[in-house]
């Protein structure tokens, strides 16, 4: 059985310890990760994919009233929400799984759609944060809303439109608590104020909480020579750089991760969490403010090399490959 998020091949003797034939069934969907007790845990839907349902939902039930919306995530799959959809006007809770410190648990997202003549008009009001300066991927003033959900929104809207026969319309998304729950994230470090971020690459939350370490960390130890990756992004382009080893995501267990790791190991994944884990005051003295900044700057040719050499000396076995947005690798192990 293969976990359709991922592609981790779950062992067989995991899913043997599992009776519960519904939980194989939920597993197989992608909505569950079985553990090697034969246990499930439950993922949660990201912010990206909350809002989607919610704008789906608001077009439709202009012709009709609805309670439940199905929305096709980045991953590929297609997942059915719950939603309370009236009149153009639609609500959609957010679900973390077992995700159990997932601050924008039960958030609400509300949108209205209005039919314009044509073509799609997003808007978004309280709740949803804006970047106040530049950064290397977003300027001023936009909304905190990543490509990858953008495009789940906008596709979700499509969909919606395509069903009522509404030649165009309007969409504005809010986040009435958004505010609020944003100064408990990490928004006002990377110039995002004012509310929270649209985010979500997969559509799916992991729940990265203490009660699945356990369960990735038999991951990696039953892996050889595994490559491990620190997000979604690193995931993909991990599977395409090393594609005849197994890649496992861990999330910020990096250091758990590597101690679990059996033979030749590889660290893949994007500056940020990579880069903070070799070195937590790696933005010291740089000017920068993120690590995404330093990233894009020249300075970072000169400021990584002598940090990873220094970690190639206290873990030998262990290659680290850092890259970029595009994939392209820009700095790795000496």
């Amino acid at each position: 059985m293969k976990d359709p998020v991922t592609g981790f091949l779950y062992p067989a003797e995991w899913v043997e310890k599992c009776s519960d034939p519904a939980l194989l069934a939920l597993v197989e969907q992608g909505l569950f990760i079985l553990t090697a007790s034969g246990t499930g845990i439950r993922r949660g839907y990201t912010t990206g994919t909350t809002a989607a349902a919610a704008c789906k939902a608001a077009i439709l039930s202009l012709t009709t009233d609805l309670s439940s919306v199905t929305v096709t995530i980045p991953c590929g799959l297609t997942v059915c929400l719950p939603v309370i959809a009236h009149v153009g006007k639609a609500e959609c809770t957010k679900y973390a799984g077992d995700y159990l410190t997932d601050v924008t648990s039960g958030l609400r997202f509300v949108a209205e759609a209005t039919p314009v003549p044509d073509g799609i008009n997003l808007l978004t009001g309280d709740g949803i944060g804006r970047f106040v300066r530049d950064t290397p991927r977003y300027p001023k003033g936009t909304p905190a809303i990543s490509s990858t959900p953008l495009a789940c929104i906008l596709r979700a809207v499509e969909e919606a439109l395509e069903v009522t026969g509404i030649p165009g319309i309007s969409v504005t998304l809010t986040v009435p608590e958004g505010d609020r729950v944003a100064k408990k994230t990490l928004n006002s470090r990377v110039g995002v104020e004012n509310g929270i971020s649209i985010l979500g690459n997969t559509g799916l939350v992991e729940p990265w909480d203490d009660h699945l370490t356990e369960s990735v960390m038999e991951r990696v130890a039953a892996a050889r020579n595994p490559v491990l990756t620190t997000g979604r992004v690193g995931l993909r382009y991990a599977r395409l750089l090393f594609p005849e080893r197994e890649v496992i995501l861990v999330g910020g267990k990096i250091d758990e991760a590597i101690r679990a790791a059996r033979g030749d190991v590889v660290l893949c994944g994007l500056p940020a969490l990579v880069l903070r884990y070799i070195n937590p005051g790696v933005l010291e003295g740089t000017g920068y403010l993120t690590v995404e900044e330093l990233a894009a700057s020249p300075d970072f040719d000169h400021i990584v090399p002598p940090l990873l050499a220094r970690f190639k000396k206290m873990y030998p076995h262990v290659r680290v490959v850092i890259v970029n947005r595009d994939g392209s690798i820009i700095a790795e192990s000496p």
